[in-house]
């Protein structure tokens, strides 16, 4: 397992006018993890990972990339990211979408296939993205983040609007990708089979970190990994 360090965040602190989202996150994680990141509503978790995409500054503190800032060009050449309620160009097709990222992104279009058929997407292949359903246009944006192959994974919610079968396929392609990822999601069971690690945050700090193992001895022995996580989240609400 690398040593390198691909993502960082140190002391940050992250303001919305009179509201602190982020109250000093410090948190590191190594190239080759892939962690998932917890929390209650309003915790900060879509907050961090625009931070460390670059869409927002921190008001102090540091976010690196691969010991680089995130808006750097070389960390935008190797990032890859989906948000939550993602919106492909809607007055574009599915066709026209993918060879415009795989233009700005200097890939060949064929890079992008393989994933498309996985997703069952080429029969829509001209359709407009204003036309697709929820979950077609969660599909299209999934190939968006990775087709390029990116080192470093972002995602909020990547299975939101999939049924079972897309969440399946979703799922194996990105347990065989190499990437560092960081997945925001509220579902456990998607947590588990897409990440080994976990980072907990509230009231915009870390407030638990470690395995899914570590999770499961807090537990009893039958006790869902949901009904943990839940009691935790309960006693973070009270020292929060």
């Amino acid at each position: 397992m690398s040593s390198e360090v691909c993502i960082e965040v140190s002391n940050v602190i992250k303001r919305y006018g009179a509201v602190t989202a982020l109250s000093g996150l410090t948190f590191s994680i190594p190239c080759g993890q892939k962690f998932a990141l917890l929390g209650p509503n309003g915790a900060g978790k879509s907050t961090t990972l625009k931070l460390l995409m670059g869409f927002l500054k921190p008001d102090s503190g540091s976010v690196k990339i691969k010991g680089m800032p995130p808006y750097d060009v070389e960390v935008r050449k190797i990032t890859g990211y989906l948000p939550e309620n993602a919106q492909p160009y809607r007055t574009m097709s599915v066709k026209d979408n993918i060879q415009y990222v795989a233009a700005l992104r200097g890939i060949d279009v064929t890079q992008a296939l393989e994933i498309v058929e996985l997703l069952d997407l080429k029969k829509y292949w001209n359709y407009k993205v204003s036309q697709l359903s929820q979950g077609n246009m969660q599909k299209l944006s999934i190939v968006l983040a990775i087709m390029h192959r990116p080192s470093i994974l972002l995602m909020d919610e990547p299975l939101n609007y999939l049924d079972i079968p897309t969440q399946e396929a979703v799922i194996e392609i990105l347990s065989k990708t190499a990437s560092t990822m960081l997945v925001s999601t509220h579902i456990m069971s998607v947590a588990g089979r897409l990440t080994d690690n976990i980072i907990m945050i509230n009231g915009g700090q870390v407030v638990w970190k470690g395995t899914f193992s570590d999770i499961r001895e807090m537990g009893r022995e039958d006790e869902p990994i949901e009904s943990i996580v839940a009691k935790l989240m309960r006693e973070m609400h009270g020292t929060g």
